[in-house]
């Protein structure tokens, strides 16, 4: 028996490297993975970055390395001098013609472009190409929201509070319409507590990418401001300073731009008397979306100062946070202030309002 036990420790012991060296070795047949090789951008200055062209529009490149602290490069284009791209992509040409392939070196200038299903290359002169693999967005696109929040007592306290807010915008390369609304009501054992509402529409006409011209109408009333309604008409110009694109990482997807111009501004009271005057209007909105929109932090106001008193003033400001829960839906927390320095009789200057809301949100832009 011991003779047996032995044979096996022996034989054992002779096995096992050829066991471990053959679960090592590749399967026949099977081609050893090889890395797709990375595309190469050479500046002109002589720097040359490794990595993967993602795009290439509006005169910046941009490409993915390892190198930077995002994974994402920025290029000027007009500094690259040699281009070399080792996947398909679509390449956009000043005559309109779209090329999709992919591109070596080529001499003076030029890149030379293999694309499917032509056999041979083509010989493109760098400064020919407009954009690279962009993203091509509808000549329209829609966003916005509407979400409410609702809450009621029963037995020994009977209350109900009710909120409803929505906003919309629709923008093309030249126009961008804008409107917003809000309902709050309130009672207390059928006795009302709150009920107010308002409702903006604006229209901006861009003259530049950049530089714009608004007209706005804005509606509120109040009932507990001893208001029934305020309006506000109003037009002049605007910039957006920082469009979707603009920078990377946190920053990518933030908006934001700021109006100033005159309006006709008149308030219509239940008891005070009802008063009109023409004023200044300055307006400011923030939208950042981080963590892939995930979350959304937004900054909305109004200010509408008197030109012939500059004590009297009216602001509206909304501050808010967005969270997507689940696809479009979303819930939030938003502050509404609104500041009156000359208010009606018999009323307060200043009413704030905490709304946690649920509800839809949507947003038609296309993101890589």
């Amino acid at each position: 028996m011991k003779k047996w036990l032995w044979f096996f420790i022996i034989l054992a012991c002779l096995m096992t490297p050829r066991l471990v060296a053959a679960a090592d070795a590749p399967a026949m047949g099977e081609a050893p993975v090889v890395p797709a090789p990375l595309d190469v951008v050479t500046l002109k200055d002589g720097g040359v970055l490794y990595g993967e062209v993602i795009e290439m529009s509006g005169g910046v490149l941009s490409i993915k390395t390892a190198a930077a602290a995002d994974n994402i490069v920025k290029i000027n284009w007009a500094n690259v001098s040699k281009l070399a791209i080792n996947h398909p992509i679509p390449f956009h040409l000043k005559e309109g013609t779209v090329l999709i392939g992919t591109a070596t070196e080529g001499p003076n200038g030029t890149i030379n472009v293999r694309a499917e299903p032509l056999r041979g290359t083509l010989e493109v002169p760098m400064d020919s190409i407009t954009a690279l693999n962009p993203i091509i967005q509808a000549p329209v696109i829609y966003s916005g929201s509407l979400t409410g929040g609702y809450s009621q007592t029963t037995g020994n306290s009977h209350l109900k509070n009710a909120s409803l807010l929505g906003d919309f915008v629709a923008r093309s390369e030249q126009l961008r319409l804008s409107l917003n609304g809000r309902y709050i009501y309130g009672d207390n054992s059928n006795t009302l507590i709150a009920r107010n509402a308002r409702g903006t529409i604006k229209l901006d006409f861009f003259i530049t990418k950049r530089f714009f011209w608004f007209a706005s109408a804005y509606f509120e009333n109040d009932r507990f401001q001893d208001l029934k309604m305020r309006t506000a008409l109003a037009t002049g110009p605007g910039y957006q300073f920082i469009e979707r694109g603009d920078f990377s990482g946190i920053l990518k997807d933030m908006t934001l731009y700021a109006e100033a111009g005159l309006a006709y501004f008149n308030e219509d009271f239940r008891v005070a008397d009802d008063a009109s005057s023409l004023r200044g209007r300055w307006s400011l909105k923030l939208n950042w979306p981080i963590l892939d929109d995930r979350v959304t932090f937004y900054h909305f106001d109004e200010l509408y100062p008197s030109l012939q008193n500059t004590k009297n003033y009216y602001l509206t400001m909304d501050n808010g946070v967005r969270f997507k829960i689940f696809e479009g839906f979303v819930s939030g927390f938003q502050v509404t202030t609104r500041f009156n320095s000359n208010p009606a009789r018999g009323t307060g200057d200043t009413d704030n309002m905490y709304l946690w809301t649920l509800g839809y949100n949507f947003d038609t832009t296309r993101k890589r």
